[in-house]
């Protein structure tokens, strides 16, 4: 699975490093508070499954996301849901080695690990898209990723009173997916004319 962290890893160098603008300090301004409370807030007013607590906790979360701007916030959104995915495929490997599981749930988990899997390569591929400007294809790659994450989940729902083991990861994915989403959206409008 070296492959997959390496993958992340050079993306991220690559998008923090070169694409978004060089600050020499990473302190928190009102400008960068203000940008990401008044982007998460128009997110959440657009939708009754955004997570405004969410999303304001992700982005502020990571320092670089008090430098920039909205496109910067988009990617950071993607970046951490191939974090969070790729985290996931290693914690699903470990719950597999575990042997722990009865049959049902363990084959829900190899489910999710070739979604996760998918999901990796997906979000990867929405970064590049976003980055040149094919906004709807980054919209149709992230939303199948989030739908990858609702067939895991659901896939544990099928079987009554039965272990729901990724819930957290699920979740964390599809709101990290629709920050960029709503994001996208956002830039996706046209300027208003004076």
């Amino acid at each position: 699975m070296w492959h997959l962290s390496h993958f992340s890893t050079s993306v991220c160098f690559f998008i923090f490093f070169f694409l978004l603008p060089h600050q020499t300090s990473c302190s928190i301004t009102p400008i960068s508070i203000d940008l990401i409370n008044t982007t998460c807030d128009s997110c959440a007013s657009e939708s009754t499954i955004f997570d405004y607590g969410f999303c304001l906790a992700s982005l502020q979360a990571i320092p670089i996301s008090y430098a920039t701007n909205l496109q910067g916030l988009a990617i950071i959104a993607m970046e951490l849901a191939i974090e969070n995915a790729t985290s996931t495929v290693s914690g699903i490997i470990k719950l597999l080695s575990n042997g722990t599981f009865d049959q049902y749930t363990t084959l829900c988990l190899e489910d999710c690990l070739e979604l996760y899997i998918d999901a990796i390569a997906t979000l990867g591929n929405s970064i590049g898209t976003f980055l040149s400007g094919q906004y709807d294809i980054a919209n149709v790659w992230l939303s199948s990723v989030m739908e990858g994450a609702k067939t895991c989940e659901g896939g544990f729902e099928e079987k009554a009173g039965g272990v729901y083991p990724l819930t957290k990861e699920n979740y964390n994915l599809f709101q990290l997916c629709d920050i960029a989403l709503c994001i996208i959206h956002m830039l996706s409008q046209p300027l208003p004319s004076y």
